[in-house]
């Protein structure tokens, strides 16, 4: 058995952050990843960076953020991300020369606990033990293993009175499918890419979480991978975007290539990171996210790939299907895959966009009324500011009572963006309650409700977080205290010397 001082658990940009504060610090870390890569989606196709107020950038958010101005010798900012092989290349120099041990292939089997301690994890690539631990996953496996609470989905709303909590209403926008389109073939059945049953009640919990997909990096270099029809393409499963093209067609609609997947050359070379924009997008909408936290790593693989051949099939259904306007085949045409990201994943992305899954039930909670309010914390480590940001949570049919009988329309629920203030993120939404673990600390699936959450998610909001949970697991495994009694007022002295901003 490997021991070691602090164990990181998910090499996502938190993770990689808390692996590397841990080890400046001086302690023996070792950061555990399950796939190949580092950085999650910030090197995995997310390569435009969500600020909000840039004001509230610090720490090793902000460092990151100069490493990548002079990857590419321009000011910090110049561009709004680096490309996705940068982004990797800056986390692993990071974990190099702060002497971190980096393990991959490293899924987690069992967590072995002492009391109110986790001892050691059990990995696919080996077991490792440590006096403090880190869970840097976006989905919470270790915290679940080491019998931490944690919640997923959408809460209803009287649980903490927040007035955008649980299902929404349907309201007309970009991200809704316009009405009219019907959801069934002519023998009556559903078609594909819409989930059957019925929505809760507005207001009421359901357990939805927000939509996943692929943030697909794409370009218009001569070298570029053409978008072609996998073994398994399905004609059938685009019959709702070809009902949606001859809807638009027939209201005199004229979409655009670029508004449907985000073909803006926005990071640097030309490249574009390709997002879910509008009513059919790169999201996947028929609620097969909402099992992925609680999966087994079988059934988590099968919607993974389930997400990945929607992206590429949607990206060739768009550049080829004679139902989609000539014009719109006509700009995909010119765009393909880069050569030179993603060389050992067919050039696609190799993270899935968990955009949320489990949240802790931590020593604090936040909800939507801490960043509405902007409400302060004396344990303060992080200040985040994007706006709620719900993407969609499900695509599914009701009835619309019409005369004279009603009729069937595909809808779109769960979007949801409102603006807050620069807001503090506490330092008691990262540890778990003290009778349940005393030596985890947790970046991503912070003790959240899925309102709060929808904002504190950003990838610099993790490195943020993470950058603190790094320094709170080293001072806790350096001092033997639990980390609930961590001296946060030396972690915030430390994390201010660091360029971490904590308040405005």
């Amino acid at each position: 058995m490997r021991r070691a001082e602090v164990v990181v658990y998910g090499a996502t940009s938190a993770g990689v952050c808390a692996a590397v504060a841990a080890a400046r610090r001086g302690l023996d870390t070792v950061l555990l990843e399950p796939g190949r890569h580092v950085g999650g989606m910030t090197s995995g196709g997310l390569g435009y960076t969500d600020l909000g107020d840039r004001r509230v950038l610090g720490g090793m958010a902000a460092e990151f953020r100069r490493a990548v101005a002079a990857a590419y010798g321009v000011a910090p900012g110049h561009y709004a991300g680096p490309e996705p092989r940068v982004a990797e290349q800056i986390f692993l120099s990071w974990l190099e020369a702060a002497g971190v041990e980096v393990v991959f292939g490293a899924g987690l089997r069992t967590v072995i606990t002492s009391g109110d301690r986790i001892f050691s994890v059990a990995t696919h690539a080996g077991d490792y033990a440590a006096g403090a631990f880190v869970d840097a996953g976006y989905e919470g496996d270790l915290l679940a293993a080491a019998g931490v609470g944690y919640r997923v989905g959408r809460e209803d709303r009287s649980l903490h009175g927040e007035r955008f909590a649980g299902r929404r209403e349907v309201v007309p926008g970009l991200h809704n499918f316009p009405p009219w389109i019907s959801p069934f073939r002519a023998d009556g059945t559903l078609l594909p890419q819409v989930a059957d049953g019925p929505m809760a009640e507005v207001g009421a919990g359901d357990g939805g979480v927000m939509s996943y997909g692929y943030r697909v990096c794409m370009t218009t270099a001569p070298d570029r991978v053409p978008f072609e029809r996998r073994p398994g393409y399905d004609e059938e499963h685009w019959e709702l975007g070809r009902r949606l093209f001859r809807h638009w067609r027939d209201q005199g609609i004229e979409p655009r290539a670029g508004k449907l997947v985000g073909l803006e050359p926005n990071l640097p070379h030309g490249k574009c990171d390709g997002n879910s924009l509008g009513p059919f997008s790169l999201s996947v909408l028929d609620r097969s996210a909402w099992a992925y936290p609680d999966a087994d790593p079988s059934e988590r693989e099968r919607i993974r790939l389930h997400h990945l051949h929607h992206a590429q099939d949607l990206l060739y259904f768009l550049s080829h299907d004679p139902e989609v306007p000539a014009s719109v085949r006509a700009e995909l045409g010119r765009w393909g895959l880069p050569a030179d990201e993603f060389t050992d994943t067919g050039h696609l992305p190799h993270q899935l966009y968990v955009r949320e899954a489990r949240r802790m039930l931590g020593e604090k909670h936040l909800t939507e009324h801490d960043l509405v309010q902007g409400r302060r914390h004396e344990d303060v480590v992080a200040m985040g500011s994007y706006h709620l940001d719900v993407r969609e949570v499900q695509r599914t049919w009701r009835h619309v009572h019409e005369h004279p009988d009603p009729v069937p329309m595909v809808v779109t629920e769960g979007y949801l963006s409102v603006g807050v203030a620069p807001y503090q993120i506490p330092y008691g939404a990262l540890v778990p309650r003290r009778e349940e673990c005393a030596n985890l600390v947790v970046p991503v699936c912070v003790s959240a409700s899925h309102v709060a959450f929808s904002s504190i998610r950003m990838e610099v909001q993790y490195q943020m977080l993470g950058h603190a949970a790094g320094l709170a697991a080293a001072l806790s495994a350096a001092s033997g205290k639990v980390v609930q009694d961590v001296d946060v007022r030396a972690l915030q002295e430390e994390l201010a010397a660091a360029g971490q901003v904590l308040s405005l």
